[in-house]
Formats: structure tokens, C-alpha cells, sequence
């Protein structure tokens, strides 16, 4: 495991002055890393296997998972969920399937680890934003919106619901750090978001569409930005799924069974990014361990 960490200096990460700059190993600020679209039981069996160990090598601070599609490749049950969480995970995104497995209704208003949509109806289930605490001193807000633009029905504006939202904290002061999940279907959307609210949280991360995006980068005000980080899943699937169904489905146009989650070896992608005193975010790098996407020559 000494590779993981050997290889992460060469990673080349884009400052906000634009220059080029190594990830340091040691960082005395606060590293997070988000996870995107875990996917089935290998996406979910990836995440139980290799969390601590990627977080003792890494010293990571906070982790946090999109685990939208961990249950059957729709949803979230309370069962992985939970197991999850104690694997390592500090905070769980979900998304427009936040609620197909039953029982997450109730267990998303118990666990203050568990963030869906802040632009749900106000009568969901659950929160759309937590603040974690990282030690006594030091908090994260987590925050996640759904896009409105090709998703399968209209969801509220999420620029009025973050701006709202955003009015209750000064970053770099009542808060450490403010990570925004964008589960979104166009690129667009998100990337007008992040322009819109360069500067007022540390991190903007895509979900949803499960295949990471080459733009990652700190935009001129200093908010780290990724359209879409991808997924935790098996890529020699379609977008996670066993490839046999969607391609007799983009053939013919019928269907035959439901979509169930590819099996292969999974990758874990996401991005690693250091954020400073002041909450805006230092450095950033991709983060792709494991499976056909691997970086690190762990396979």
C-alpha cells in the first residue's frame, strides 16, 4: 500500500494562481475526499475494503460518499447505509433516488450523517444539509442540490435553495469547510453553479451521470470544481450497470428486465482536496483506486 502513497506525488493539481503544484503527503489544513455514485454490491464491497486504509495513507480528515445507487443499483437501505459508516464514511449524499428503499425514510431523520436534496419538497423526509463536527474546533457543512435540467421531473430551483441555505454561514469562520454535492444530469447547470457560487464554499462536486470529467480545477475565487467525479462502481459495465439490458434497450427500444448493477472489480473515484484557514480550497487531485480506472498500478 506504500504505492498509493508513492504515487501520489506526481499527481498534478491546479492552484487558484493557476500554476502547478505537487499534493503534499502531509498537510496541515483539512483534506477531504468525496466519493461519487457507489454502485451495487462491488461499488459497496470497494468502499467497505479499502476506506480505512485509504484514509490512514492519505490522512484524509473527512470522507464523504454519494451512495445513491449502493442498494441494487437504486437507492440506499438503512442496512448499508449503517455499514458504511462504520467503515469510515462521515457523511452520505444520496440523490433523486434518495428514497426507493423504504426504510430510509426513517433512518434519513434519525442519522445526521445522511444529506439529501436541500431542494427536495419541504415536506421530505430527512435534511438537506448537516454540520459535521471534524474536532472541536473545526466543522463541515455538507450540502447537496438536485439539477432541474433532463431529470426526470422538476425539482425546485437549486440556486435560490443554496443561496438561502448559504446566508446561515461564514466560511472560514462559524464553518471549516463547505462541500456542495451537484446531482445533476447537465453539465451546464452544474458548471453555472459553481460559477455562481465561486468563492462561497470550498468544494463543488457533480454526481450523477458516473463518469469522471476531465475539468477538475479551483476556479478564480478559490472553490474546487469537478462537473462530475464519477463513480464507485465497475466501468466495464454501462455507467455501472450490466451491460447486457441497455445495450439490447438502445438497439431495440424494449425492455426485457430491470437494470441490475454491474459485478466486476470497481474503482473508487472521486477527488482528494486540501482546503485552508480561510475554507477556500488549496489543492485538488482526481482519485481513481482500483479496477479499470486505477492510477496508483494497484491492479
Amino acid at each position: 500500500m506504500c504505492l498509493l502513497k508513492r504515487a501520489l506525488y506526481p499527481l498534478i493539481t491546479v492552484e487558484q494562481n493557476c500554476c502547478i503544484k505537487v499534493l503534499d503527503t502531509i498537510w496541515f489544513g483539512m483534506r477531504i475526499l468525496f466519493l461519487g455514485d457507489v454502485v451495487g454490491r462491488t461499488g459497496r464491497q470497494a468502499i467497505l475494503n479499502n476506506l480505512e486504509l485509504v484514509r490512514k495513507e492519505l490522512n484524509i480528515d473527512f470522507i464523504i460518499v454519494n451512495a445513491e445507487n449502493a442498494t441494487s443499483g437504486a437507492g440506499l437501505s438503512s442496512t448499508h447505509a449503517s455499514q458504511m459508516i462504520e467503515a469510515g464514511v462521515d457523511c452520505i449524499t444520496l440523490g433523486d433516488h434518495s428514497f426507493d428503499q423504504r426504510d430510509m425514510i426513517q433512518f434519513s431523520e434519525k442519522e445526521k450523517r445522511v444529506v439529501r436534496p436541500l431542494n427536495y419538497a419541504k415536506s421530505a423526509p430527512g435534511f438537506g444539509s448537516r454540520l459535521l463536527n471534524i474536532t472541536s474546533t473545526e466543522k463541515v457543512l455538507v450540502v447537496q442540490v438536485l439539477g432541474q435540467v433532463f431529470m426526470k421531473r422538476p425539482f425546485s430551483d437549486p440556486f435560490e435553495a443554496l443561496d438561502l441555505e448559504l446566508t446561515k454561514y461564514n466560511l472560514g469562520g462559524n464553518v471549516s469547510a463547505i462541500f456542495v454535492d451537484v446531482h445533476a444530469e447537465a453539465t451546464s447547470e452544474k458548471n453555472a453553479l459553481a460559477q455562481y457560487f465561486d468563492g462561497r464554499v470550498s468544494i463543488i462536486a457533480g454526481t450523477h451521470t458516473h463518469i469522471p470529467t476531465a475539468d477538475l480545477r479551483i476556479l478564480p475565487m478559490g472553490t474546487a470544481y469537478q462537473t462530475d467525479v464519477g463513480m464507485c462502481g465497475d466501468y466495464q459495465g454501462v455507467i455501472g450497470m450490466d451491460k447486457v439490458e441497455p445495450i439490447r434497450r438502445f438497439r431495440t427500444g424494449m425492455v426485457k428486465e430491470r437494470f441490475k448493477p454491474a459485478c466486476g472489480e470497481a474503482t473508487l473515484s472521486g477527488l482528494v482536496a486540501d482546503i485552508g484557514s480561510d475554507g477556500k480550497a488549496e489543492s485538488v487531485i482526481p482519485f481513481r483506486y482500483k479496477g479499470v480506472l486505477d492510477q496508483y498500478g494497484m491492479n
